[in-house]
């Protein structure tokens, strides 16, 4: 074995499947992880299991050509197994929307939602990343390029728009919405205290973005007849969901200070929550019910100060 090399570069010099099987190893009669450098003499206990599969930051754990092609191999094929899943996952979607199943209209799907190939869009349908909603909007953009803007249908969403507004010229996103159909878009999951817009659709009455949306710009220039300003009315009574990355140093006991802090210090609700702990370091999400930004903001700034924590941020939900 090359200088440097990891358990994980072991066990797949032994059998590619032994190594896409690994899940740890020992090294002298030591539990290490799989990024473990081995040393001449080492004795080497390689762990296998087989739930476990081949992750992309395998390759950064390995330094023989042998190892890294062989991860690229399996990573490959497991991708292209989801993709043909979520190839019949999509088809099932387009029927139902009445979308013809056809190259010509995946490429153009691909386009719209600015994937590089159909493989990445069925690779993403697989994972629930593509929804029905992104599909009618694809199927509203096709409608306008040979009919122009749906006249027909739009204006009936702007007066009920207007209804709400009153004499003012911003919606008002509150006590007043539920006269509205809208959602809260979760390309970019707003909160109140974001500064939002609101985006009318055809089919699923106003979407409300926040004005950083990563969308947001193509939105506003492609279809500025159709954005309506937006803000806030007092939501302390309804809680929406954020989502939180946390980065640091692993120690014992620090996921169980961060989960006290979030549900019993502020009595913060979570949906969710995931760690990764390797080589030392964590990285963990967690999706949390708050109220505004206020009270996220309150809450990222707790947990900062947790000792063990190096970074947290907020992040999308979707």
């Amino acid at each position: 074995m090359p200088v440097n090399s990891t358990a994980l570069d072991f066990a797949f010099d032994i059998h590619s499947q032994i190594g896409a099987k690994c899940i740890g190893a020992k090294v002298n009669h030591k539990l290490v992880p799989l990024s473990h450098k081995l040393n001449s003499g080492d004795q080497v206990e390689l762990i296998t299991s087989n739930k476990q599969a081949p992750k992309a930051d395998w390759v950064n754990y390995v330094v023989t050509a042998k190892a890294k092609s062989a991860i690229k191999a399996l990573l490959k094929e497991e991708r292209n197994k989801i993709a043909a899943e979520g190839k019949e996952i999509l088809k099932r979607k387009m029927h139902h929307l009445k979308i013809e199943f056809t190259d010509e209209n995946i490429n153009k799907i691909s386009a719209f939602l600015k994937l590089q190939d159909s493989q990445e869009l069925f690779y993403r349908a697989a994972l629930e990343r593509i929804t029905n909603k992104e599909l009618k909007e694809y199927l509203d953009s096709k409608d306008e390029k040979i009919n122009g803007p749906a006249q027909n249908q739009i204006p009936n969403l702007e007066e009920l728009v207007a209804k709400a507004r009153g004499k003012q010229d911003t919606l008002m996103i509150g006590d007043s919405m539920e006269k509205l159909e809208y959602t809260l878009s979760p390309c970019c999951s707003p909160i109140p205290g974001d500064d939002v817009f609101g985006f009318i659709t055809i089919y699923d009455g106003i979407k409300i973005h926040r004005t950083n949306c990563p969308n947001a710009i193509a939105l506003m220039s492609n279809h500025a007849y159709r954005i309506v300003k937006a803000k806030w009315t007092s939501q302390k009574l309804l809680s929406f969901l954020a989502g939180i990355k946390i980065t640091g140093i692993d120690k014992i006991g620090l996921v169980n200070k961060i989960t006290q802090i979030i549900s019993k210090e502020l009595n913060v609700n979570m949906r969710y929550i995931s760690f990764d702990t390797n080589d030392g370091t964590f990285e963990g999400t967690i999706t949390v019910f708050v109220h505004d930004t206020t009270h996220l903001t309150e809450l990222i700034k707790k947990l900062q100060k947790v000792d063990g924590v190096v970074k947290v941020t907020r992040i999308d939900t979707n």
